[in-house]
Order: C-alpha cells, then sequence, then structure tokens
C-alpha cells in the first residue's frame, strides 16, 4: 500500500529532482561519447596513433550505439528498470576510468565500444523511464527536461571538459569522468524508484513497430532532421572559416548554445500540447539560419544571429522526435524510442560521410545548401503529418 501511496505521489506532481537527475545522466552520456574529440592531439601523441585512428575512438561508439540499441533494449525489457540504468552507468564509467589508465589503443576501442553499447541502450530506456514516472500528459516534458542534458552537455559540458583535459591531460579528463559517473550512480541507487520491466510482446517488438505508418513518417522526419543538422555541425569550424565569422567557432559555439538553451526551455513547457508546431519550427529555422548564412555571411550580427537560430532549431530534435515516436505505442516505449535512437546515431554517421564527401569537392557553404535541401521535405512532412504528430 505504501508503494501505490509513493507512486501516486510521484504522478501527482511533476518530479523536478529526479527528472534533472536524469538528465545529468544523459548530459555524461553525450560527454562520454564525444569527449575524446576535444583531445585529439593530445591521444594521437600519447597513444602514437593516426589521426583516423584517433577518430575512430568516437565513430566505433556510435556505430555500436546505433546496432546494439534495437537488440539489447529487446533483450533487457524485462529487466528492472533502475537496475538496469545503475548497470549501465557502471558501464560508462569502466569505459572512461579505465580508458584513461590503458597504454594499447586495441583495449581502448574496445572501452569505447563498451561505452556506445551501454549509450544504444540508455538512450532509448531513460526516456521510457522518466515516462512512467509521470502522467500521460507531461510525457513530452518528462523526456524534454531528460533530453535537456544533452544539450547542456554540447554547449557547456565539452568546453569544460576540453578545457580541463587540456590544462591536465586527457587521461585526467577520462577518469574524472568516470568517477563523476559513479557519482550520479550512487545518488541514483537512493534517489530512483524501483520499476518493474515490460514484457516484450510480438505487438511491441521492433518489426511491428515498423508496419506502423506513423513510425515510419517519424523514422524520416529524424533522417532529414539529424542529417540537415549534423551535417553543417560536424564541419562547423570550416563554416566559421568561410564566412570569416568575428571571434571564431568559440563565438559561434557561445551563440549555438544559448539558442540551444532557449530551446530546451520552450520544449520543456509546450511539446506536450505543441509537437506539430515545434517540429514545423525546427526545420523552418534551420532553413532560415542557413539562408542567413548564404544572404549574410558573417556579416557582423547577422552571421552570429544565424547560429543563434540555428541553436533553437538544434536544441529540441532529441526531445520532438523521441516524444513524437513513445505516442505511438501505449506498451514497450523503449522499443519505439529505441528504433528512433538507432535511426538518429545511424543519421549521424551518414551526414559525417556525406558532408564530408561534400566539402572534399565543393565549398563548406555546400553543406549549407544541403541542410536547406533536406529541410524543405522535412517542414513540408511535418505540415502534413497530423497523425503522427500529434
Amino acid at each position: 500500500m505504501s508503494n501505490l501511496k509513493s507512486s501516486n505521489v510521484i504522478k501527482s506532481a511533476f518530479p523536478w529532482l529526479l527528472m534533472i537527475l536524469m538528465s545529468s545522466v544523459t548530459f555524461v552520456g553525450i560527454l562520454s561519447e564525444l569527449m575524446p574529440s576535444g583531445v585529439l592531439p593530445q591521444i594521437m601523441e600519447d597513444l602514437e596513433i593516426s589521426e583516423v585512428q584517433t577518430g575512430n575512438l568516437v565513430g566505433y561508439y556510435a556505430i555500436a550505439s546505433a546496432i546494439f540499441a534495437i537488440p539489447l533494449i529487446s533483450l533487457t525489457m524485462h529487466f528492472n528498470r533502475k537496475y538496469l540504468l545503475l548497470t549501465l552507468l557502471g558501464g560508462f564509467a569502466i569505459s572512461n576510468i579505465v580508458s584513461g589508465l590503458v597504454h594499447d589503443y586495441t583495449i581502448v576501442i574496445a572501452l569505447r565500444v563498451l561505452g556506445g553499447i551501454c549509450a544504444g541502450v540508455m538512450w532509448p530506456m531513460i526516456a521510457a523511464y522518466g515516462m512512467r514516472l509521470v502522467d500521460e500528459q507531461h510525457h513530452g516534458k518528462a523526456i524534454a527536461v531528460i533530453m535537456a542534458g544533452t544539450t547542456l552537455g554540447i554547449s557547456l559540458g565539452m568546453p569544460i571538459m576540453t578545457s580541463i583535459g587540456n590544462q591536465f591531460g586527457w587521461r585526467n579528463e577520462f577518469i574524472g569522468l568516470g568517477g563523476f559517473i559513479l557519482l550520479i550512480a550512487a545518488v541514483s541507487y537512493f534517489a530512483l524508484p524501483s520499476t518493474p520491466g515490460e514484457k516484450l510482446t510480438k505487438s511491441s517488438s521492433p518489426f511491428a513497430l515498423l508496419k506502423i505508418p506513423e513510425v515510419i513518417i517519424i523514422l524520416i522526419l529524424t533522417l532529414l532532421g539529424v542529417i540537415a543538422h549534423y551535417g553543417v555541425y560536424v564541419y562547423i569550424t570550416s563554416l566559421v572559416e568561410e564566412i570569416q565569422l568575428a571571434g571564431g567557432v568559440e563565438s559561434a559555439l557561445l551563440f549555438f548554445g544559448i539558442g540551444s538553451m532557449i530551446s530546451v526551455l520552450i520544449a520543456i513547457k509546450y511539446t506536450d500540447q505543441y509537437l506539430r508546431l515545434l517540429t514545423v519550427a525546427m526545420f523552418a529555422l534551420i532553413i532560415i539560419s542557413m539562408l542567413i548564412f548564404l544572404l549574410f555571411g558573417g556579416a557582423t550580427g547577422f552571421g552570429h544571429f544565424a547560429f543563434f537560430l540555428w541553436g533553437v532549431s538544434f536544441g529540441p530534435l532529441v526531445t520532438l522526435l523521441q516524444a513524437a515516436v513513445s505516442r505511438q505505442v501505449e506498451t514497450a516505449k523503449d522499443v519505439a524510442t529505441s528504433v528512433q535512437s538507432s535511426v538518429f546515431n545511424l543519421s549521424i554517421m551518414i551526414a559525417s560521410s556525406v558532408a564530408g564527401l561534400l566539402l572534399g569537392i565543393y565549398s563548406p557553404m555546400s553543406l549549407v545548401y544541403f541542410a536547406i535541401a533536406l529541410s524543405i521535405p522535412g517542414i513540408i512532412i511535418s505540415l502534413l503529418a497530423k497523425k503522427a504528430l500529434n
């Protein structure tokens, strides 16, 4: 009876502290994935490896996330959500701490794959876990708060961790992040409610989900949105140099980060009521920001405003698409979000590869045209997809 009472208490009022704790998990999750990017030269020199090999520390992580998300989410559906999350946090901690201690590249790659596998399970399951702790009308809000950790990780966490790495060495940076993850795990052990898993049925399997037209539409929007954004974001330094933005890439990331954080606050407040409108606005704003780059380049004020608008468009990307796909199923929301998460990671890989080819042939402005070309069908589909984005 007491458990029932505590469950009702959690669901009657929005559990901000629990959601913020879960947000800290996505914060360290995105840092675990991207952290090598900020200290690539150090890792290259220390491990005596090439630039391509160092880049694989991020690439293999993303590949592992994309490959293992769907099968492992399906296999772990019946696990207690709290203890599954604690296990994943343990995996993140081991991946980072041991990477900071060993000197063999092959072992580091294996540890990065371990981190990627944990991320592949964590991204979809934590959103579904959070939704089970709130009333249905707060599902979008829960996802927005939890996934705000990714935006904070990219805009605030990465510069801080890179600074720590440059000052104290990449090994101390990795070990420090691992220690912070263990701290989050300890708090989660005492704070998060124990929630049983669900039984996977034929109707909630990944293959059954792919037969739902609305899910396919959301996956198409994921492909278009992620490739449009990341095709430019991965090579943001090249764009900044091309338009000669005052203040350089630091200035670009500052305005981008401010825009992202503002849009996260908007998503937290309005995703549940205006999912389709926000999705349309996301595609519209990336088109507008890219047009400003084309028409005004890095002209004082205009270029910075374009990065701000782009950040506003980028911030709620994960939230909107995961909220959309989770609405298509009543149970096994973890499986639904795992399908979307796999497509998301696959889209990042496609974006990086295609944009890299374009950059090798044309100028960085070709990436801007690429983003616009993908966003136009994105905005049209979003306008017409009343049922998928209800």
